[in-house]
């Protein structure tokens, strides 16, 4: 998973990956709960609590983009969805990554575009996801998985204070 997500974001050595961590979530939107507290309890451990509010409203995101677009039709319930959330730490960076398994690539649709007509209706309550990913983190991509794994990641960077 990671090589292709090396590839869209400045350059790493593998080998200092300082923390990792990973969960499954379910076919259901209570799912995104999950993975914010996941996300807390992870950041906690590695004393970044300070970056929980930003990290957290992007995986909410994230995570709500996943259940919402990537699952087939009449995916649902306790079983997993094949909705997976990645926490990947380096020492100066932080990466939230979300599986999932669509091959439809991520793409901001029209409702979310950020235009005059969409900032005079702040009570919209759907159709901002990737406007906030990218607004609350230092850069985003995604790209589609390789070898027996199908569908694609799409995932946030933070930098880190050295």
């Amino acid at each position: 998973m990671l090589e292709p997500l090396r590839q869209g974001l400045p350059p790493v050595d593998p080998s200092a990956v300082s923390g990792s961590a990973s969960c499954a979530l379910p076919a259901q939107f209570e799912a995104v709960r999950g993975a914010r507290s996941f996300t807390r309890s992870t950041l906690g451990q590695w004393g970044l609590d300070d970056r929980f509010d930003d990290v957290a409203l992007v995986v909410s995101e994230l995570v709500t983009n996943a259940l919402r677009h990537a699952l087939p039709a009449g995916a649902g319930g306790e079983q997993e969805s094949g909705v997976r959330l990645h926490l990947m730490r380096w020492s100066s960076r932080l990466v939230c990554a979300v599986r999932d398994p669509s091959e439809e690539s991520p793409t901001p649709g029209e409702d979310e575009l950020f235009t005059p007509e969409t900032e005079d209706n702040c009570d919209l309550e759907s159709g901002r996801g990737l406007f906030l990913v990218d607004s609350y983190s230092d850069g985003w991509g995604w790209h589609p998985l390789a070898g027996r794994l199908t569908g694609k990641v799409v995932w946030a960077l933070f930098l880190l204070q050295d």
